[in-house]
């Protein structure tokens, strides 16, 4: 079944692609997951540092 989630595309370079691969492999999750993990831990942080964001006021 297809995920009805947006998608978010993202160029980096090969190396940085390479590595990342890597470390999703390493961990046992694709790619697309890494990067989930990596956003949500800086989101985190962000909202950690800075206080809740409230996406409802924010202009897309």
């Amino acid at each position: 079944m297809a995920s009805k989630l947006p998608v978010l595309g993202v160029r980096i370079e090969d190396e940085l692609k390479e590595k990342l691969k890597y470390i999703a492999d390493y961990n046992g999750r694709s790619m697309n997951k890494e990067i989930e993990q990596l956003i949500i831990r800086h989101v985190r942080q962000f909202e950690k540092d800075n206080g809740p964001i409230d996406t409802n006021s924010h202009n897309n």
